[in-house]
């Protein structure tokens, strides 16, 4: 067997309001801001946990992808609003005070902290754009 060393370098979640997910990634979850890239009235913003730089969440603007019509756009939009379109799993050793801080920062709640039946503890959280996230507790 031929082992790969091959690591998660970056993840993409929509966002169609990039000041609203700036101030979610960077003031409510504490990321850093990697970069900041506008052109063409939109912006591309990186994101990632501090300590961490090789990996980070670019957040982007899903109206500009190259090749997607306008009735694409709608459905990912639709999509987005019903947070069934983009979705990131996170970790922490301290879910319980991850989550009373997220729910203190008025972050939209989707579960609370549940032992799930599949043997993970647990909660949800959307995103500005609709996003949900979960994060694990790790032990």
């Amino acid at each position: 067997m031929i082992v790969m060393d091959i690591t998660i370098q970056s993840s993409f979640l929509p966002q169609d309001d990039p000041d609203a997910a700036l101030v979610f990634y960077r003031d409510i979850l504490g990321f850093e801001v990697r970069n900041d890239v506008g052109y063409g009235g939109v912006r591309w913003i990186t994101v990632g946990p501090p300590g961490q730089p090789g990996t980070s969440i670019v957040l982007y603007p899903p109206s500009a992808t190259p090749g997607v019509t306008e009735d694409e756009q709608r459905t990912i939009a639709e999509m987005m609003a019903k947070g069934t379109y983009g979705i990131i799993t996170m970790a922490t050793k301290d879910l319980d005070g991850t989550f009373e801080r997220l729910q203190a920062s008025d972050a939209e709640i989707v579960q609370e902290p549940t032992e799930q039946p599949y043997g993970v503890r647990d909660c949800a959280i959307r995103d500005p754009a609709g996003n949900l996230i979960r994060i694990n507790q790790l032990p």
